[in-house]
Formats: structure tokens, sequence, C-alpha cells
């Protein structure tokens, strides 16, 4: 069961006339549209993070040596 919280945001109203033209559109409800659109956002900023790490040279090793680590 997923815990839910209460948020209470301020949007643009334009942002706001979209997802209330989307939920009504695919029948959701606006909160789930709002949560399924920042799961997506948080992957993009995943893939961000990952391609900031590399690129600030952190060590790296390979799968291999991860393997050996890790005694697999």
């Amino acid at each position: 069961m997923n815990n839910t919280v209460r948020l209470n945001i301020t949007l643009p109203s334009s942002v706001n006339d979209d997802i209330t033209r989307y939920a009504e559109e695919l029948n959701e409800k606006k909160s789930h549209l709002i949560a399924s659109a920042l799961d997506m956002y948080f992957d993009y900023l995943d893939i961000k993070v990952a391609e900031k790490r590399l690129a600030d040279d952190e060590p790296t090793i390979s799968l291999e040596e991860m393997r050996k680590e890790l005694g697999l």
C-alpha cells in the first residue's frame, strides 16, 4: 500500500488548465497525472545526475572489479 501526503502547491494557471484538460480527457484524477509526470521527470533527473557524476571524473571500477568486491 502506498503512503500518500497532501501537498499545497502553487502552479501557473496555464499548467493547471493543462492538468485539468488532460485529467478530463483521460478520466484520471489530477493528482494521479501529477504523480505520474513527476515519476517520469525523476527518471530524467536520474540520468542528469549520472551524467554529472561521469563528467565530474569520479573514479570508476569495472563490472568485474565490482563483482569481485561483492564476492559474486
